[in-house]
């Protein structure tokens, strides 16, 4: 590790922690380096390690897998769930990881009630199934082959239980959150829990066939049931109800052009995010691959190659985490047709991004912020593959250029960015150009080229032949901090 590297993570332990509980010694390095203060709100760590899963899958599969619903009404029978031959979570996590996932996230209960681990909080769950592939600890299986091929694993766990006798009453808050501690405890690392919005409605209740409503607001008790995951699961991410990142807003997988880490809108998702919001909400854009949420449909109405990637560039390259849902057909595994299509949406991404034409070039900027250490705050630093450096200007200058030169003449089609987001996300406007030889020629993109925060992909109009690309920067809300640019 090099010594930017090292003053740079004591620095924003320092910025970022209790500031009056540190030494004088902190502060005498910090002024003598010149660093750039956060530009509040900071991510906190959590969020950070979320920032850097990028992409992870969905997978839906249980009861409605068998009848064909995407919503259950709660009074299915246990055995409805009968898949045709064992659950080949193998395949799953070896698929999903090849297309560059880093997690999976499983629906362990949806609206239905009926949980697919074996809980001893009902009776509506796998573990009564007395089918001959049915009674199976889907969690266990799915988290167990995820440890083995090194990807993470999350939990999908409605509030909204159309089973349960006692949904809507004081009784049900309690059978809920002994759910979660039961996930929580069980299967492992939790890189990210999710919570859906639905809640309340008609639904078979034990029996009541009625429709029942709740405060979603108060009735879950949700303060302290996230306390209690925080201290089961001290890193892991809870989605949705303003924790720590937050639904975009649609179910298409697109976040805006212009995408603010920052927020203030609340639980009801904005695509966009806040330019001046007060806490640090990063968004999640969650898509489909077919019409539905389970299998429900055919191989026949699954999306294209080409759909995938445009929504891994509409989301991921927008500063959004993608969870992109890849649904196990009745068999307990992933249709042929769902494979060959994922191994060509790899292909598309392979093509596109398996060659980073500046990595370890030289770069060069406009100016660069002074510091006792040298080159601590250089051009450099954004092809050096190291994410916790960066390039940056002085205090009160919110424009300037980095010059990469890729050593010969290369077709350039993509250029990615990223912020050091440690202390904020700072880039309001931004510009790419091309060298023709004797000037610089600014390029069109497909799209707005306003914010980058975490990651950001632009793609020029048309591929250009050139040795060198510049990345101007024309606004920032303070002088910007950029720790990567990518060309492909």
């Amino acid at each position: 590790m090099n010594i930017k590297r090292i003053l740079s993570l004591l620095l924003v332990a320092f910025t970022t922690g209790n500031a009056f509980a540190q030494s004088s010694t902190l502060c005498d390095i910090s002024s003598d380096i010149n660093e750039p203060m956060p530009v509040f709100p900071v991510p906190t760590e959590t969020q950070l390690r979320w920032h850097d899963m990028e992409f992870y899958a969905f997978m839906h599969f249980g009861i409605n897998t068998f009848t064909g619903r995407e919503w259950g009404y709660g009074d299915e029978s246990i055995n409805t769930f009968n898949p045709t031959a064992e659950l080949n979570v193998e395949q799953w996590v070896t698929e999903i990881k090849n297309i560059g996932c880093k997690g999976i996230i499983l629906t362990c209960k949806h609206h239905d009630g009926f949980c697919t681990w074996f809980t001893n909080t009902t009776n509506h769950s796998t573990k009564n199934n007395t089918t001959t592939y049915g009674h199976v600890d889907i969690p266990a299986l799915l988290s167990e082959e995820c440890a083995k091929q090194g990807l993470k694993f999350g939990a999908y766990i409605s509030p909204w239980d159309r089973n349960h006798a006692e949904y809507a009453r004081a009784g049900y808050v309690e059978t809920f959150r002994e759910q979660i501690r039961e996930i929580c405890t069980n299967y492992g690392e939790i890189f990210e829990m999710w919570f859906d919005g639905a809640n309340g409605g008609d639904g078979y209740y034990g029996g009541a066939r009625e429709s029942r409503s709740i405060d979603a607001a108060t009735y879950y008790d949700f303060p302290n049931t996230f306390k209690m995951i925080k201290e089961l699961q001290p890193d892991c991410a809870i989605w949705g109800w303003d924790q720590d990142c937050h639904w975009i807003g649609n179910e298409e997988g697109w976040a805006g052009e212009t995408s603010w880490s920052t927020y203030n809108k609340g639980a009801n998702g904005n695509e966009y995010g806040d330019e001046d919001g007060w806490r640090w909400l990063p968004g999640e854009a969650d898509a489909k691959n077919g019409p539905g949420w389970f299998w429900t449909f055919s191989d026949s109405q699954l999306k294209s190659a080409q759909e995938l990637f445009n929504i891994y560039m509409m989301s991921v390259g927008r500063n959004a985490n993608l969870i992109l849902n890849f649904p196990p057909n009745k068999t307990g595994s992933l249709s042929a047709t769902t494979v060959t299509r994922m191994r060509e949406f790899k292909a598309l991404l392979d093509a596109a991004f398996g060659n980073d034409l500046a990595a370890g070039k030289s770069a060069t900027a406009s100016a660069e912020r002074s510091s006792s250490v040298n080159n601590m705050y250089a051009a450099s630093n954004v092809t050096d593959g190291d994410k916790e450096t960066y390039w940056a200007l002085e205090d009160g200058e919110t424009s300037g250029t980095i010059d990469i030169d890729l050593g010969s003449s290369q077709t350039v089609t993509y250029v990615r960015l990223g912020e050091y987001i440690r202390k904020g996300q700072r880039v309001k406007g931004f510009e790419i150009y091309t060298w023709n030889g004797s000037d610089w020629t600014k390029q069109s993109t497909t799209e707005e080229t306003t914010t980058i925060g975490h990651k950001r992909i632009v793609k020029l109009s048309s591929p250009v032949a050139t040795q060198k690309v510049r990345v101007k920067i024309t606004d920032s809300k303070v002088c910007p901090l950029i720790s990567r640019i990518s060309i492909y």
